[in-house]
């Protein structure tokens, strides 16, 4: 998911977004420890797609204390 993709999305949207990443996220390590993955860039694609979600989250938060 790119940036400007995040940026369109609202803020529930984020929320449930970055919940439904961090599943899958569990889901694929715990898969890859039974058994390896055929392509495990997918962890760490999933690892970077919830940090940016979080970065946006927390940039809005800043932006509404203003």
């Amino acid at each position: 998911m790119k940036a400007s993709e995040i940026r369109e999305l609202k803020d529930n949207e984020i929320q449930e977004r970055i919940e439904a990443e961090k599943a899958a996220l569990f889901k694929m390590k715990l898969s890859h420890t039974i058994s390896p993955l055929d392509d495990t860039n997918k962890i760490g694609q999933a690892r970077k797609t919830i940090a940016r979600l979080m970065t946006e989250q927390r940039k809005r938060q800043l932006n509404n204390q203003k």
